[in-house]
């Protein structure tokens, strides 16, 4: 039985199939007449772009075997004999080649998502994935050389009217450039990407991530110690080290070093439930104030899970998007208009202005990119110099 919400699929023990009749005339190429296939996955978001991204390569492949089989327009007309095989050869063949134009969109998803997709995480394919299956929904499955300017400009008016804000149309626009520009350029296609430098409002709908004031965030602090359970070890934790919502997450008790020493601190890094943004996200970031607290909180709970935060890591991948909504949801109260958990981060990087911190030591602490080609020789700050800037905040 199809879902009803998700064209082509049903469900079994919990995971999507994606399922599709075989039209009458195509029947004579499979030994059945319905084509199923496990989409390997239990999220109904990634079922259904996987799903519709299928389906549009089932019509590609289903319109190729009709255009090739089909009766050549004006075959009546021809003046060549076709009985005589070597006859008018040339004319014959340029007759009935059916004119191609190279790879299509589904192509270069695949081999976008093969070469590039290697250790990315689930967000790096859903990304590009949504961006085809858009794509796919506002100019349906073309070759890469057909897609035009106009194409372009309908798709993002497309986007627009389907009320993504400005951010998400970049999003958007910007894995679907990546990938073109990265099939054209593995298959030596000499083309323009229609794509590139298209017009949109990147702030329509947007609202700007406000930092929580200094003294929000030690009253959110007094409450976590009031509190005290692993909801609020989380808030805590994030709240002195500036970490993102989904790095603290994953985190696992292992990863948390020398508690007793002078120079505390969290490694954080990649591992197969929760993978890092940026390359610079792999860290390590010193242990100060309620962040420390909290690591001793965690570390002297009797529990034979292995994370530090077992109750978002009860399947395969970190749930942070469960302890997001839980937090901001607490948080709603204490916090003015427009924060949320992710507001930590911004107020991390204005406490430690406010402490006239080097930038670049900024960006280490809470794993930004920082620009420029001699940033990326050697391994940054050592850990005393991060511990004694963090240490300030405290004081």
């Amino acid at each position: 039985m199809q879902t009803k919400t998700i064209p082509y699929t049903f469900k079994r023990s919990g995971y999507f199939y994606f399922s599709r009749r075989v039209p009458s005339d195509m029947l004579h190429y499979y030994t059945g007449p319905r084509i199923v296939q496990g989409l390997r996955t239990k999220s109904p978001q990634t079922a259904k772009t996987r799903a519709l991204v299928a389906a549009a390569k089932l019509d590609e492949r289903w319109s190729q075997l009709r255009l090739a089989h089909s009766e050549a327009f004006g075959g009546k007309l021809q003046k060549f004999d076709l009985s005589v095989p070597q006859q008018n050869a040339r004319q014959f063949v340029q007759l009935h080649s059916v004119e191609t134009h190279g790879p299509t969109l589904t192509d270069a998803l695949a081999l976008y998502v093969k070469q590039k997709g290697k250790g990315r995480g689930k967000t790096f394919h859903a990304g590009v994935e949504r961006a085809c299956t858009y794509l796919i929904a506002a100019c349906g499955v073309k070759p890469l050389t057909i897609y035009s300017r106009t194409d372009a400009l309908k798709f993002r008016d497309w986007l627009i009217a389907k009320g993504l804000s400005g951010s998400s149309v970049t999003r958007v626009l910007s894995s679907l450039k990546a990938m073109i520009n990265f099939a054209t350029s593995e298959l030596a296609i000499e083309t323009r990407n229609p794509f590139v430098g298209i017009y949109h409002d990147r702030k329509a709908g947007v609202s700007d991530r406000k930092p929580i004031p200094h003294d929000i965030i030690r009253q959110i602090q007094s409450e976590c110690v009031r509190v005290d359970d692993e909801m609020r070890w989380l808030v805590a934790l994030v709240s002195d080290t500036g970490m993102r919502l989904a790095e603290a997450t994953g985190l696992l008790s292992e990863d948390f070093v020398n508690l007793d020493g002078t120079s505390p601190y969290i490694r954080i890094k990649p591992n197969a439930w929760r993978t890092l943004k940026t390359e610079s996200s792999q860290r390590n970031v010193p242990l100060i104030g309620s962040s420390l607290w909290a690591a001793h909180r965690i570390i002297s709970r009797n529990t034979a899970s292995s994370f530090a935060f077992p109750r978002y890591n009860k399947t395969t991948t970190t749930n942070s998007n469960s302890a997001s909504a839980a937090l901001n949801k607490w948080m709603k109260p204490f916090v003015p208009e427009g924060c949320s958990m992710h507001s930590f981060r911004h107020s991390m990087r204005d406490r430690l202005r406010a402490l006239q911190c080097p930038a670049d030591i900024v960006d280490q602490i809470g794993g930004w990119q920082t620009n420029g080609v001699g940033h990326g020789y050697g391994e940054g700050y050592p850990l005393h110099v991060l511990h004694e800037w963090l240490t300030k905040l405290s004081i």
